[in-house]
């Protein structure tokens, strides 16, 4: 039984999650203007949409529009799949048993091989590995067995456009080299420790990276607006959710810091030109003394996941397909109503 199909019969299952959802204690904040935006760009969001806002680990606001969409529907949700990879790094640096500035070539010698000996497991999460590749938020341009064949081409048969850490291209290939280096130094696979590491702690457990025929740590998760919004919860927490330490204070600073400066930019997709990169997100807007405040990890499909470190909330836009054009703005607009509404409480 595939991925999708579980889901698809098990409607008793998502009905009572969504009823549990509904236990939450929702604020009384006026949430109208939030609703007002959303109404006002559903045709560029798409027809099915999940809106979710958290602050102090409680549901204060949901908006589900759709036939059967709700926060427990899954999708896919391609780029935004790359901050729950960068975590899972995280995890094992925390454990001493990888350095963000070891070369690749430690783990994986076919690199030093091919003359990329001096990329480092930083450069691939920060997008400066100087490697070329697909630069566009889209699905692998080619089909691959497992995660070691696609990482062994991209060694020997992707050239070096730049110096490592010289330049930022952001493609979808970099965050999948790491994920290879983490199933070399575990010997399991991606997907297990992903499951082991980040989703099952978190409770996502409709949340998954095996919906593709070799796993794609860079594109390939589905999940839900309320699995993601654990994740979002647990940054904000400084690592924590439910009790349980998922990342260490330290780990989760090092995720959430700025990793590049402009002027390195060479290619960032239109839906985040003038953002910075951090780690598997980007900065989307800073504090009045200029430190980063506010980070997302948004997808060409309609995924928004956001943080916001001033107002102390996470929220989740879910877009089942929003339209391919849609401009950074929309999410924006409806991030400042959210802003208004939690200000005015």
């Amino acid at each position: 039984m595939t991925f999708f199909s579980r889901f698809s019969c098990n409607k008793v299952s998502l009905l009572a999650s969504f009823l549990l959802l509904m236990q939450f204690s929702f604020a009384q904040s006026d949430f109208s203007a939030v609703d007002s935006k959303i109404a006002q760009y559903q045709k560029q969001l798409g027809n099915d949409i999940v809106v979710l806002v958290s602050k102090d680990n409680k549901v204060i606001y949901q908006k589900a529009i759709g036939k059967e969409f709700t926060p427990v529907t899954p999708v896919d949700i391609d780029a935004s799949s790359q901050w729950l990879t960068a975590a899972l790094v995280m995890t094992f640096v925390q454990e001493g048993k990888l350095n963000l500035d070891d070369p690749v070539s430690k783990y994986l010698p076919i690199f030093a091989k091919y003359m990329k000996s001096y990329v480092t497991i930083r450069q691939c999460l920060n997008h400066t590995t100087g490697i070329a590749g697909e630069k566009a938020l889209i699905r692998r341009l080619k089909s691959f067995t497992n995660l070691e064949e696609e990482v062994n081409e991209i060694a020997s048969k992707k050239e070096i456009e730049a110096q490592p850490g010289a330049a930022f291209v952001y493609n979808n290939q970099n965050l999948n080299i790491a994920g290879r280096v983490l199933e070399v130094i575990s010997r399991k696979s991606f997907e297990r420790l992903m499951t082991d590491r980040i989703l099952r702690p978190l409770g996502m457990k409709n949340t998954a990276f095996n919906n593709e025929k070799a796993v794609n740590p860079s594109l390939g998760a589905v999940s839900t607006a309320t699995d993601y919004l654990h994740f979002l919860q647990m940054l904000l927490n400084k690592g924590t959710y439910a009790g349980k330490q998922i990342l260490t204070e330290t780990s989760v600073q090092e995720m959430l810091s700025p990793s590049i400066n402009a002027s390195i930019i060479k290619y960032s997709p239109k839906l985040t030109e003038g953002f910075l990169y951090a780690r598997g997100c980007w900065i989307q807007a800073s504090d009045s003394d200029e430190k980063p405040a506010t980070f997302c990890s948004p997808s060409l499909t309609g995924t928004w996941p956001v943080i916001d470190t001033i107002n102390n909330y996470a929220c989740i836009i879910l877009a089942k397909r929003a339209n391919i054009d849609i401009k950074k703005e929309v999410y924006q607009e409806i991030k400042t109503a959210i802003d208004n509404a939690i200000a005015a409480k």
